[in-house]
């Protein structure tokens, strides 16, 4: 049996070469959450039908993530072993993102609103396929007690990504000058360009990660496994090693199942949400120049959290570290809550500011959620099985998506009266039972962070 490898401890900037990547991904997810809707709604969507189409992010997810595991801790090429992955992915993604607002463009062959359902597929794959290998990634290159610190790191880069991607359409629009109005069934010139931006960044970013950061060849992972068989599991084992599923992450899978619920309604239906209760707009309204004020806004308010979430991830560490990770991810999730709830109280165009400050409780949630669970569940996976448990692990977080796409709409239509806003509010509650949850969950591997690692 070959001797155990210690992994050198890494330095600030080389875990953020590593994490780089995630820029760019985020930067497209970012634009995807804040438009998506809005481009669908232009296309002919139903409000109640939005959380249909945006059942294709979660079902890519889920079937993909767990393949591209799998196979990425059995890949061993010149580029390494998961950063071949990221560069795919990258580049389908970016084809996706030019090609969804100008679904239009492609209506002499289906409908307008059908092919962009199929661009948007086509782009939630490969962010699946590039995003997937960078959680494993940090697990594979970094020691156990700077884990936090790394996972930190892909939530500050996370957030920065987002805050991009989420202003972008605003900024061309106030900044440069590019038109908010278009023809029904067309998108705004403001938001194809920043499709087209966005997805430029996320190649350029990938390829910073891929050419500045080594991995440990297969002979060194395995090293660190407790077995040799690695190269012989065939692709069915997934099935196997979902049963055997490591304690914490079934533990966690409750907290991540109210967490990511509550997520999908926030992105679904905040657009038309902002829409009826704060411009009182009717449900049937997706062409005004107050619905695209509403959409625009929309983007305001996402890039507000995912700054915060940008800023709030470098505390996670130190906080982590007094308190444990399971109390901050709990009080982090109860801001996330408090915030959602409390847009109910924002109810006209004037009032619209204090939508900022209701997301500075979902950035810090956000926050959270990208960096927490992770840290908790790598201490419980062994090594040769990284990135396919991680891939697992992405089935809590699709599934409860897929579940709020088949009644999400419903709910709303019949629940609420077609009033997205209490949606919203639901969201809210449902970050609060997520908190609930996370103090059963088992943490064998919560490690104090020596402040000494923050600074270097």
């Amino acid at each position: 049996m070959q001797p155990k490898i210690e992994k050198k401890k890494l330095s600030f900037w080389q875990i953020w070469n590593m994490s780089f990547g995630f820029l760019g991904i985020q930067m497209g997810f970012a634009l995807q959450n804040a438009n998506a809707s809005r481009i669908l709604q232009t296309f002919g969507a139903d409000v109640e039908h939005l959380s249909l189409f945006w059942l294709v992010a979660p079902i890519t997810g889920m079937i993909i993530q767990p393949i591209i595991g799998h196979y990425s801790d059995r890949t061993w090429t010149k580029l390494g072993r998961r950063r071949p992955y990221f560069l795919a992915g990258a580049i389908l993604a970016a084809i996706g993102l030019m090609l969804m607002p100008n679904a239009s463009l492609f209506v002499a062959f289906l409908p307008a609103l059908w092919v962009g359902a199929g661009f948007l597929m086509i782009m939630d794959a490969s962010f699946n396929v590039a995003m997937e290998p960078f959680r494993a990634l940090v697990a594979d290159n970094l020691p156990t007690d700077q884990r936090t610190l790394g996972f930190a790191v892909q939530t500050l880069l996370i957030g920065l990504g987002a805050v991009i991607g989420s202003w972008l359409p605003y900024v061309l629009t106030e900044w440069v000058g590019l038109s908010t109005i278009a023809e029904q069934g067309t998108v705004p010139q403001n938001v194809i360009w920043a499709f087209m931006i966005g997805a430029t960044i996320l190649v350029v970013s990938i390829l910073w990660t891929v050419l500045r950061t080594s991995e440990y060849p297969p002979e060194e992972i395995e090293a660190n496994a407790s077995s040799s068989s690695l190269q012989k599991e065939g692709l069915s084992n997934i099935f196997k090693d979902f049963v055997q599923m490591p304690k914490a992450m079934k533990q966690l899978g409750a907290v991540q199942f109210f967490s990511w619920f509550a997520l999908f309604s926030m992105w679904v239906f905040t657009t038309p949400a902002l829409a009826q209760h704060v411009w009182g707009l009717p449900a049937t309204d997706s062409a005004s120049i107050e619905f695209n004020e509403a959409g625009n806004y929309v983007g305001v308010i996402f890039g507000v959290y995912n700054l915060v979430s940008a800023v709030f991830a470098m505390a996670l560490p130190v906080i982590a570290a007094k308190i444990g990770r399971k109390s901050t991810h709990a009080i982090c999730l109860i801001a996330g809550g408090l915030g959602l709830i409390s847009m109910l109280w924002v109810n006209s165009p004037e009032m619209k500011w204090m939508l900022n400050l209701s997301m500075i409780g979902v950035g810090i949630a956000w926050a959270s959620i990208l960096a927490m669970p992770y840290a908790i569940l790598a201490g419980s996976i062994p090594p040769h099985k990284m990135g396919v448990y991680m891939g697992i692990f992405n089935f809590f977080i699709t599934a409860p998506q897929i579940l709020n796409g088949f009644i999400g709409g419903a709910i709303v239509k019949n629940l609420y009266g077609g009033q997205a806003m209490y949606a919203i509010a639901t969201a809210g509650v449902l970050f609060i039972i997520a908190a609930g949850f996370t103090f059963w969950v088992e943490d064998k591997d919560d490690v104090v962070v020596s402040i000494d690692t923050l600074e270097k």
